[in-house]
């Protein structure tokens, strides 16, 4: 993956980070058997997903791009 610079842009960073910061809360609130807290945690988490697919739609993400041999396209149809 070092080589198709997957994952290492704004988009991808904040959208990590914001998932990961949901997770911390879900899980200390599952220690504190808070569930409306866990819950919480839970929409940070889908909030994280959210803020990256907008970041991404605004041009923070990586561009997508044509594969670089055409024949591969067609090698995943055929099977």
């Amino acid at each position: 993956m070092a080589g198709s610079n997957h994952g290492h842009t704004p988009a991808a960073w904040t959208g990590a980070i914001i998932v990961f910061i949901g997770f911390c809360v879900s899980g200390a609130f599952t220690v504190l058997a808070d569930p409306l807290g866990f819950w919480a945690g839970l929409v940070i988490v889908a909030l994280g997903g959210v803020v990256g697919m907008v970041m991404q739609a605004a041009g923070l993400g990586k561009a997508k791009s044509k594969p670089a041999h055409p024949a591969r396209e067609s090698v995943g149809a055929e099977g």
